[in-house]
């Protein structure tokens, strides 16, 4: 036997992943055969084969399940990817041009010949990323019903089935089915991540072979092919530059710097990381302005959006902290059910009972005892929890994300965008030896300029006036209104210029037409500044704006506040770059030289020297103020918040001081890792790392998926914000993804279980503080619901135990536990708890119910069992009312204790007349609806008939009223006595 489990595996393992999921549907698709064969073969009604069908497929599914993620963890680490080229991957940007051509084997002046693309394209295959096959649809509905809860209710179809309860059956097959759709309707979606990613690359290019331009679809691109860009293209793979003019390129999506990228051709050194690879295009990134020529080195499955894809497959999604925990309450219900039912069939035999009456009693005292209205409770409480985040800006994609928020112990969350407003605003202006502060932010000309705290009038101060004049001249860019917000269009660094200017009362028109311009050299990565020629009242001014140390050294004088020519003071300047850097800004150079107008064009000569420097601008991307806010609350209550971005070291760690974050600090000053550091730590080290540190910059995308590995395993539950390409493998690795509505890529969107519409923090603490209160209100609910079942099957084991008849018919335990699931609901509407963001995170190994939550459902079940059968016995032998009559009264008595114990429900630890008895208008119209069903049930002739009911004396109602006032009260006195004294502070947590 041995061997053949052993060479049945062995085979298993020689399978490819797709045959693995034939042989899975294979055998599910035998069990539905067997199934029909049964129902023409088997005596008894056709309707007894459902539940073995079920039981059978279920099996079948859990089995396919087990090999399928074997199967995939064995393929993954196959999935090995060689590169088409005889180099290391990261030996192309050390390499110069003609290196690149020796080893691809192509001249850049004719390209590649006809015949050589064929022999390359059989070798190398498609320039497209290897889409993944999705889950099947009839898979995802089947993993509906992969809960240990509806394992129990399963079982109790079949057995209530094989029993002839057909109506008991029929209900709880019923609800079990709903509880499926529902979760099916909801999470059910295709696997687009890397769907995505394939379109990305996705488009027509315009390569140079034979000699000539050709236009030719991406997937047709091989190693060697030349491309040609320019403004708008779509980088179609991984390339080294061979020729640019004045090229910048949008790589925000794959390495998360929010500035376009200045292009070069300089060869680099080894080391340098990803996002400073200068002299590469990466496919899937925009060319933003410019233009250029490539040579193609890695295309489909081997580029970086290649990779990436990669990374996707092999993060894993993380079973949620409400799965695990209904998990283990559902072992623990499944247990004390089966205890019941043993000790009740054991105690009737050796009473002399009948072993088939006994066995009939334990399985019906099973089938009252399993809430079966418990899995649908937990989808629907979800699914208010999921309209409610839609409010908040926050979309959820799969359904247990919702408690899941409410779990998170970290967020890691990217700084541009999400915790900034992405909008590049200057802050501060150094001219005329002095520094101005520059108040307001993003690009609505909102703000004032100032200096030691007071307003300054920029007419009175002609350095500064000159200053901002320079950066509205030299300046290509402008900023427009579009759908109700404001656009840049060009360079968001220009922008920021233009919007100082205007709040120093320079309108950006107005100036253009008052000096227009005569002559420009556009920016280019090999000068790093822009020159403009401007006809001014003045004469003809050449204006400059660029990197400090390219103007800087062409300059001879500057400006005093009064607009004089002094000497230039390069240490006073240069102290001012280090202060402004030091604060995280963006420093900008501008200058001006008076030419004559025999100037009509410019040339490298012009810009040479003889310059006058006007200022310096200092900017950056600023927080948003409502951020600010929310990560100082998410820090209260106790969940650790982590900036891991793609920006330069000193920008990050000076946002992180603005917001607030806390983490390990050094001489006053956060702790800040750079990708290049992180590549040193070892995965032990990592583990402390990740806990201390609060801020990570320049990281690539697999050094985020280590982090979130890292966090994961010292038991965090981490929340992953992202926007870009190179964020998607974090995403689904995290307990939750969160992308990015507006800015995100499709791609992180797919990876993600959150989509923010607003792109804001704000929405992620909104949503934390809304997953907090779904998770209340539904401990809130099973909290309510166990005493009810519990109650009903202590009840019936009490009566065999005494001998007595039993107090509740099978179709009244049916009537009681769908009515209290459809009452308990009105809990899912609960407003939050005002201290549900002033608690620490919960323990990822607390029990779904606590120690005191399990001791309040015992008192409940007690009280509910104690006077249920007291009412019994004073009916059935004091009043001698009548068995039905004394049953009806047991019924009424369970179903006001369950109304009554709704309203004790509604918080942990107030009272419920300090919570509000109108504060949830559902809770009263679910009671005054129970009570009026249970009128109908027990005066209505159809319903006494149906239920096996008779009608009530007043008398009897008083003993039913005063049963359910004992359970109100007690409740009530067990929150005074243990909180009350603590002035409502609760001393366990919930």
């Amino acid at each position: 036997m041995n061997l053949l489990i052993a060479r049945c595996r062995l085979f298993l393992c020689e399978l490819n992943l797709h045959s693995v999921r034939k042989l899975a549907i294979a055998i599910a698709g035998g069990s539905v055969v067997l199934v029909g064969i049964a129902m023409l073969v088997l005596p008894g009604p056709a309707i007894l084969v459902i539940p073995v069908g079920l039981a059978i497929l279920a099996t079948e599914f859990l089995w396919a399940r087990r090999w399928l993620k074997r199967a995939q963890a064995m393929f993954q680490k196959k999935d090995k990817l060689s590169s088409p080229t005889p180099t290391d991957e990261k030996a192309w940007h050390q390499l110069p041009a003609e290196g690149v051509a020796k080893l691809l084997g192509v001249d850049f002046s004719t390209g590649l010949s006809a015949e050589e693309v064929s022999r390359r394209q059989k070798g190398s295959g498609p320039n497209r990323v290897t889409a993944r096959r999705g889950t099947p649809a009839w898979i995802k509905f089947l993993q509906q019903f992969n809960q240990p809860l509806v394992y129990i209710l399963l079982v109790a179809v079949g057995v209530t089935a094989f029993l002839g309860e057909w109506v008991d059956s029929s209900v709880i097959f019923g609800v079990v089915l709903i509880n499926a759709v529902v979760g099916f309707l909801q999470e059910a979606k295709a696997e687009k991540a890397i769907e995505a990613l394939a379109k990305m690359v996705a488009t027509e290019t315009t390569v140079r072979r034979e000699n000539r331009k050709q236009r030719i679809h991406s997937e047709q691109l091989v190693p060697g092919d030349v491309v040609l860009l320019q403004s708008g293209d779509r980088v179609p793979a991984d390339l080294r530059f061979i020729q640019i003019r004045n090229l910048h390129a949008d790589e925000s999506a794959l390495t998360g710097e929010s500035l376009p990228v200045a292009k070069q051709l300089d060869p680099l050194p080894l080391d340098t990381i990803l996002a400073e690879r200068k002299n590469l295009g990466y496919a899937g990134t925009f060319i933003t302005s410019g233009q250029a020529e490539g040579v193609v080195f890695k295309i489909g499955d081997e580029t970086e959006t290649g990779h990436i894809a990669r990374l996707i497959s092999s993060a894993v999604e993380l079973s949620t902290p409400l799965t695990k925990k209904i998990a283990q309450f559902s072992k623990l219900v499944l247990w004390v059910i089966v205890g019941l039912a043993v000790v009740t069939f054991a105690l009737g035999v050796a009473r002399g009972e009948k072993p088939v009456e006994m066995f009939m009693a334990a399985v019906a005292l099973a089938v009252g005892a399993i809430p079966e209205g418990l899995p649908a409770a937990v989808t629907i409480v979800l699914a208010i929890g999921v309209s409610r985040l839609a409010k908040r800006k926050a979309i959820i994609r799969k359904l247990p994300a919702v408690e899941t928020l409410g779990s998170t112990t970290v967020i890691c969350t990217d700084k541009t965008g999400t915790l900034t407003k992405n909008q590049m605003t200057v802050q501060e202006i150094f001219a005329g030896g002095k520094l101005y502060t520059v108040t307001g932010a993003g690009y609505e000309p909102k703000g004032e300029l100032q200096l030691d705290g007071a307003v300054v009038k920029v007419p009175e101060h002609p350095a500064l006036a000159e200053c901002l004049h320079a950066g509205v001249l030299c300046n290509e860019s402008q900023i427009v209104r579009k759908d109700g917000q404001l656009k840049v269009q060009g360079d968001p660094t220009e922008a920021a210029l233009i919007v100082a200017a205007e709040k120093g009362g320079l309108p950006h028109a107005e100036t253009h037409q008052a000096s227009p311009r005569l002559d420009t050299i556009p920016f280019e990565s090999e000068h790093m500044f822009r020159a403009t020629l401007h006809e001014t009242p003045q004469g003809r001014v050449i204006y400059k704006v660029g990197a400090v140390e390219r103007l800087l050294p062409r300059c001879t004088d500057a400006l005093n506040d009064r607009g004089e020519l002094i000497p230039l003071d390069q240490e006073a300047v240069h102290r001012a770059v280090e202060q402004m850097a030091g604060r995280g800004l963006r420093v900008l150079a501008l200058a001006r030289r008076h030419v004559d107008a025999t100037h009509a064009k410019l040339d490298p000569s012009h810009v040479a020297e003889g310059f006058t420097i006007l200022g310096l601008q200092g900017m950056m991307d600023p927080p948003r103020p409502e951020a600010i806010v929310s990560v100082q609350q998410c820090q209260r209550a106790g969940i650790a918040v982590k900036m891991i971005t793609g920006d330069h070291l000193i920008t990050a760690r000076a946002i992180a001081g603005q917001i607030g974050l806390k983490g390990q600090e050094e001489s006053g000053q956060l702790v800040a890792l750079s990708g290049r550091e992180l590549e040193k730590v070892s995965d032990e080290q990592l583990l402390d790392v990740a806990e201390r540190t609060a801020v990570f910059a320049r990281v690539a995308p697999e050094q985020k998926l280590r982090l979130v590995r890292a966090l994961q395993s010292r038991n965090h539950v981490v929340a992953m914000t992202g926007d870009g390409v190179n964020d998607a493998p974090a995403l689904k690795q995290a307990d939750i993804g969160v992308a990015m509505g507006i800015s995100g890529t499709d791609v992180a969107k797919g990876a993600a279980a959150m989509i923010l519409t607003d792109d804001n923090f704000a929405s992620i603490e909104a949503a934390v503080e809304e997953g907090r209160g779904v998770f209340d209100n539904l401990t809130k609910f099973i909290v309510w619901i166990i005493p009810t079942n519990l109650g009903e099957a202590l009840m019936l084991l009490s009566t065999i135990v005494l001998g007595l008849p039993l107090p509740l018919m099978p179709l009244q335990l049916l009537w009681i536990n769908l009515t209290d699931t459809l009452l308990g609901l009105s809990l899912a509407f609960e407003p939050k708890e005002g201290d549900v963001m002033s608690r620490p995170p919960r323990d990822p190994k607390q029990p779904l119910l606590t120690f005191p939550l399990l001791m309040r459902t015992g008192l409940v079940s007690f009280i509910m069992v104690a006077g249920g059968l007291s009412v019994f016995l004073w009916e059935l032998r004091i009043e001698q009312a009548g068995i039905v009559a004394a049953r009806t009264a047991v019924v009424n008595v369970v179903v006001l204790v369950q109304i009554v114990y709704l309203f004790n429900c509604r918080s942990f630890h107030h009272s419920v007349f300090a919570v509000g008895l109108f504060t949830n208008r559902w809770t009263i119209i679910g009671a005054l609806a129970m009570l009026g069903a249970q009128l109908l049930l027990t005066y209505v002739p159809v319903m006494n008939n149906l239920f096996h009911t008779a009608p009530l004396a007043a008398e009897s109602w008083l003993r039913i009223v005063g049963v359910a006032a004992i359970a109100f009260g007690a409740v009530e006195f067990e929150k005074w006595i243990r909180f009350g004294r603590h002035r409502g502070e609760p001393t366990f947590p919930n």
